[in-house]
């Protein structure tokens, strides 16, 4: 099977073919180059949305990855980003063993068929004006005998003819013979040429056009065998990468297996406990019968339903009273946050406290270290005084002690909040009654010299400085302002539920089992505002008491 053979007279059909063949070739090139453009495409968008979703540093989101359902989705997030290097591999590795070898093979593959075409077109050439050469020395040997045969016809003519002169037939003879001996010559051209012809002839269809053909052949058929090699190597470059993506699919698979829901729902508990017990059985109350006030030892000794006047209190905690309250108020607007955490329920202030002594150890350890270091380097510098003077190192070491200090002294005042929250906390599996509300924050002494806490009615520690930086009221205005102002009425009675010390401004002591009134309702602060007697008012935190409200005053029971 030989194209020289078989298709010796198909010249023009094989130029086309091979042109179709180098078209083919240039098409696959394409296919290749666009999908590697894919392949960066979507390893572009798969990295920018693993980007997207990657936790923001020292955000809320990091926080929320110590859960093993989103430790496990940041995990899939960094398979994604490994699973889109690897189509960024397919696409280097198609561009460089395919795109680039092919482009390079194609211009070859060109120049190759234009030889072979250059030598076919040559050869057609050649054998064309041999053709050429014959037809015009055929034509002439035709021409030639003719001539030679009307001379001779002439000369016939002119010696027959008796009114001729003998010079006559005599040129006539000649002439005719000359014109045999012209056709004669051409024969022998024509015989010579066409011998050639024929020579040529075979030269060109058995031999010269064969082996232009079989050459054309053979590039083809490895033009065929690189495109099909391409093919293989296509396959190839998605194969290698196949056990890494399968790696990376896998991890995908071990981080989703990883997922604890146990310990998930723990860290939620460790998130969110705030160490309070749920409330106590609510009371029956009777609305059949007037509502029957229960008085303790230390409680007021008459009630509404006696129907005597309402008791009302001195100017003097009336006036440091509202000032306290609006103070605080204007503090937390500010987005002032207590140094101790003393706005947090127990347990989230202990986490607090302990991640607060946690780090503060941390800097400690950092500051020593470094102390360790430049104590080195000037025990160096002692031993070799041409390395540096000793006495440059003094400042700095003496300023490291200084942070040292000032540090530990930090840590030892954070460190007596959480004894004195950790005093506070129940020990787990207690079945003894616990705090609900917030604790009392006269328990703890001052520690190492530190300012002493005082719990406000917002729930919050402020130290005296502190107090003393915050937004102030004057007393006056409050004094002038609730002067004239009736006390309030009460709108039900409180049972003291825990002993509640209140030495602060603006709250008033309870003991656990105690009953007062209730003149103002928690507007939302956690703080309610009871009266004992005509001189005693003030604020209790609501989760330290459980409130009775007089329907005819508020028409529902509330209790904390």
């Amino acid at each position: 099977m030989s194209w020289g053979t078989e298709l010796w007279d198909q010249f023009d059909n094989l130029e086309k073919h091979t042109q179709w063949g180098i078209d083919i070739l240039e098409k696959y090139i394409k296919f290749v180059k666009e999908r590697t453009e894919i392949e960066l495409s979507y390893a572009k968008q798969l990295r920018n949305l693993s980007k997207k979703y990657q936790p923001k540093k020292n955000s809320k989101e990091e926080e929320e990855y110590r859960y093993t359902a989103c430790q496990a989705f940041l995990s899939t997030l960094n398979e994604m980003n490994d699973y889109a290097g690897q189509h960024e591999v397919i696409s280097e590795n198609l561009t460089s063993k395919i795109i680039a070898g092919l482009a390079r093979y194609v211009q070859e593959l060109k120049q190759e068929r234009k030889s072979h075409f250059h030598d076919g077109r040559k050869a057609q050439q050649h054998i064309e004006t041999c053709w050429k050469q014959l037809e015009s020395s055929k034509r002439r040997f035709e021409r030639e005998c003719k001539e030679a045969d009307r001379a001779q016809q002439y000369f016939e003519k002119m010696d027959a003819d008796i009114n001729v002169t003998k010079a006559d037939v005599e040129k006539a003879r000649q002439q005719a013979q000359l014109r045999h001996q012209m056709a004669e010559d051409s024969k022998a051209d024509y015989s010579s040429i066409l011998q050639k012809f024929n020579h040529e002839q075979r030269e060109y269809y058995y031999t010269h056009i064969p082996t232009i053909f079989q050459q054309i052949q053979e590039m083809e058929e490895r033009r065929i065998v690189r495109l099909g090699e391409s093919m293989k190597t296509y396959a190839e470059v998605d194969r290698q990468v196949t056990p890494i993506i399968g790696k990376c699919l896998d991890g995908i698979v071990k981080a989703a297996e990883a997922i604890d829901q146990k310990n998930d729902s723990q860290l939620v508990i460790e998130a969110y406990k705030s160490g309070f017990e749920p409330p106590g059985d609510i009371e029956f109350e009777d609305y059949t019968q007037p509502m029957k006030r229960t008085v303790s030892e230390n409680s007021l000794s008459n009630s509404r339903g006696e129907g005597k006047a309402e008791p009302k209190f001195g100017g003097k905690a009336k006036g440091k009273l509202w000032p306290f309250i609006k103070k605080n108020k204007l503090s937390l607007k500010l987005g002032s946050t207590p140094e101790d955490f003393s706005n947090l329920p127990p347990e989230q202030r202990r986490k607090k406290l302990q991640q607060k002594v946690d780090e503060l150890n941390k800097d400690i350890q950092k500051e020593v270290d470094q102390r360790d270091a430049i104590t080195k380097m000037k025990d160096v510098y002692l031993k070799n005084p041409q390395m540096g003077d000793p006495a440059s190192l003094d400042h700095k070491l003496a300023e490291v002690n200084q942070n040292i200090e000032k540090l530990r002294l930090e840590a030892q005042k954070f460190e007596a909040w959480l004894a004195e929250v950790e005093g506070r906390l129940p020990a787990r599996g207690e079945q003894a009654r616990r705090q609900s509300g917030l604790y009392d924050a006269q328990s703890a002494p001052a520690v190492n010299n530190c300012a002493q806490a005082r719990e406000s009615p917002d729930g919050s520690y402020t130290e005296e400085q502190s107090q003393e930086s915050e937004v102030k009221v004057p007393a006056m205005d409050f004094d002038d302002e609730f002067d004239d102002e009736e006390p309030l009425p009460a709108i039900g009675t409180c049972k003291a539920l825990y002993t509640f010390d209140g030495q602060n401004e603006g709250t008033i002591s309870v003991v656990e089992g105690e009953t007062l009134y209730v003149i103002e309702e928690d507007k939302g602060d956690g703080w309610t505002r009871i009266r004992r007697s005509e001189d005693e008012e003030g604020y209790v935190p609501t989760s330290y008491v459980e409130v009775y409200l007089d329907k005819n005053a508020k028409g529902a029971k509330t209790y904390i």
